[in-house]
């Protein structure tokens, strides 16, 4: 039986992070496949063990480990999860399943060359170790062939899941919008681009909900934002949530906004459309591959047109209710298809 060791490193980091989600969620997947031809075992903090089941593998994950690892040679193959791990095994016979997310600092720190030739130069290298490339879109893919060698190293996209937690009964968020008000969420970072949105609370009484860690700079350029536009009093950054005020939020906004410009994926476009909701996204990098034909898209960010994006959407929501459409979008990304979609990864590496 082959033996197969799965990175899930990134659980020892902040939950709120989308790789700690992607590991927890792609790893309880993979345990659930019954498998005969091969053994996974998975490779994360001791204070994790069992997180997985009781009976399966699993093998400490310390920050030592980078500069090496006793008893690689062991693994038939080694999943690198995450684009830049500095885990990988001590020998040449262990063959490398390598993940690539995103190159969003190429376009949101384009002027940090110094610092993005490194993180290249780092990817490359894992790259030149891989002997299969997924992505988690097609975008990814592309954006490595653009900027790196991938050689006749074979790739493919494997969507991401998405799985959404409910809590019918949740009631008591920390911030109530005293209004009809629109949602999203993600790390207050540039690239989330949040501070185009205020402008669409022109001409009504929205209010507009920013929810996700509020720990940066750019905040306060979305606060002048909406104080540019006389509306800094419907504009609330709510910080982090718990997952019961996440789909709280989802559930109960009018609307969900997501103008990112540089995404790997976009989870939180798939969980707005899983309540059916109207979503507005832009439309640069892998967020098409997500909202498909089910979704409205910005495809630039001067506040008129954006208005008049907003305004024809939700009166074409309004008129021909596509919310099962929005829907079906969303169902077409779930953690089973991507787990069983990896182990055929797995068997056609190991020749199984």
């Amino acid at each position: 039986m082959k033996q197969v060791l799965v990175d899930m490193h990134r659980l020892k980091y902040n939950p709120f992070n989308g790789l700690y989600s992607v590991c927890i969620n792609l790893g309880k997947a993979l345990a659930k496949i019954e498998l005969t031809d091969m053994e996974l075992e998975y490779y994360l903090p001791k204070k994790d063990y069992g997180i997985f089941g009781a009976d399966a593998k699993y093998t400490e994950h310390r920050s030592i480990d980078k500069y090496y690892k006793f008893g690689t040679g062991k693994y038939d193959l080694w999943h690198v999860t995450t684009q830049l791990s500095w885990y990988k095994p001590f020998n040449k016979r262990t063959k490398v399943v390598y993940t690539l997310y995103d190159f969003s600092y190429l376009i949101e720190d384009a002027a940090n060359t110094e610092r993005n030739k490194r993180l290249l130069k780092q990817t490359q290298q894992r790259i030149d170790r891989a002997d299969y490339i997924t992505g988690i879109s097609q975008f990814a893919i592309d954006e490595a062939a653009k900027h790196l060698d991938l050689g006749n190293t074979p790739t493919k996209a494997i969507q991401l899941g998405c799985t959404v937690s409910v809590f019918p009964d949740f009631d008591e968020p920390r911030y109530r919008p005293a209004k009809p008000f629109l949602f999203t969420i993600g790390l207050v970072q540039p690239r989330k681009n949040f501070h185009v949105l205020p402008p669409l609370l022109s001409g009504n009484d929205y209010e507009l909900v920013i929810a996700g860690l509020n720990d940066y700079e750019y905040g306060k350029e979305v606060v002048e934002a909406a104080k540019k536009f006389g509306v800094e009093g419907r504009v609330k950054l709510i910080g982090a949530v718990s997952e019961e005020e996440k789909y709280w939020y989802y559930k109960n906004c009018t609307a969900f906004l997501f103008p990112s410009y540089a995404e790997g994926f976009g989870l939180p476009v798939i969980e707005a459309m899983y309540h059916g909701k109207p979503v507005f996204i832009s439309d640069k990098t892998s967020l098409p591959e997500v909202g498909g034909d089910a979704a409205y898209y910005f495809r630039n960010f001067e506040p008129e047109y954006m208005r008049q994006v907003f305004a024809e959407g939700m009166k074409d929501y309004a008129t021909n209710d596509p919310s099962e459409k929005i829907k079906r979008q969303a169902a077409k990304f779930n953690w089973d298809d991507c787990a069983a979609e990896y182990i055929d990864v797995y068997r056609e590496v190991l020749k199984l």
